[in-house]
């Protein structure tokens, strides 16, 4: 049940084109703090905890994020499309997105057979209600009814840190603005030392870790290179009006 609305002080990312008015269509209180659905024109947009996090606009890096670790783990395999002792068949993938957010990532990961396994965490229930029986069901594009999908309620630092053995071979987060902006104080620690580390368990041997960002980060390069990951790059997505978007990708060694 919606909320009554009040103003959020909405922090939004330098290329975010705020001209026309949000109207707020859901407005939940929740363990993490207030997350907003609006629409602004022929678009909608999450706010959560105040802060900008994403929008319908343009998915290009959202999608990025996905085939970027898509092609990374497919990179070297044999025509013959044979694994190895250490890495997968690319026939039989898995992949854990952390963030459901418009649903763009899930959509395009539902939409590639080679992802036998997808898993995506998210903490906020309300998003997870806008996709099942809101707006934002269009933009998953039925995904979450998809038997390779897999939705988990909850936290993704819990998560990481569970009892679960679960892993995969690709982790594709997108639940900040980036390592350098976080939604909420406690998901800078998932960009540290000991953050990565659970990546890290995590990920199979050769698996790809690809983190979404609204700007580059060289202390987060250094980071992952610090924690052991190997093929450290960041690939760029120009945007309107700022500096790119970008997806930082590495390698468990």
């Amino acid at each position: 049940m919606s909320l009554l609305p009040k103003a959020p002080d909405v922090s939004e990312p330098p290329h975010r084109d705020s001209r026309q008015p949000a109207i707020t269509l859901d407005r939940r209180d929740g363990p993490y703090g207030e997350v907003v659905l609006r629409r602004r024109g022929a678009d909608l947009e999450i706010i959560a905890n105040g802060c900008f996090l994403m929008d319908t606009a343009d998915g290009r890096s959202e999608r990025l994020l996905i085939q970027a670790a898509l092609d990374e783990l497919t990179a070297g395999h044999s025509t013959a499309g044979h694994g190895t002792a250490d890495q997968p068949s690319p026939a039989e993938l898995s992949v854990l997105i952390g963030g459901l957010g418009v649903g763009f990532s899930l959509a395009y990961a539902a939409a590639e057979p080679r992802w036998q396994r997808i898993a995506v965490v998210e903490r906020e229930e309300a998003i997870i209600g806008w996709h099942r029986t809101g707006p934002l069901a269009a933009f998953s594009a039925g995904a979450l009814d998809d038997p390779r999908v897999e939705i988990l309620h909850t936290d993704l630092l819990d998560y990481l840190g569970g009892p679960g053995t679960n892993s995969y071979d690709a982790l594709c987060l997108d639940i900040d603005n980036g390592p350098d902006w976080t939604v909420t104080d406690s998901n800078s620690g998932l960009y540290q030392s000991s953050g990565l580390a659970a990546l890290q368990r995590r990920l199979n041997p050769g698996g790809v870790l690809a983190v979404w960002s609204a700007q580059p980060s060289t202390a987060f390069e250094q980071a992952l290179r610090a924690a052991g990951f190997t093929d450290v790059h960041t690939l760029e997505v120009a945007v309107a009006r700022g500096v790119p978007d970008v997806v930082h990708l590495a390698r468990r060694a």
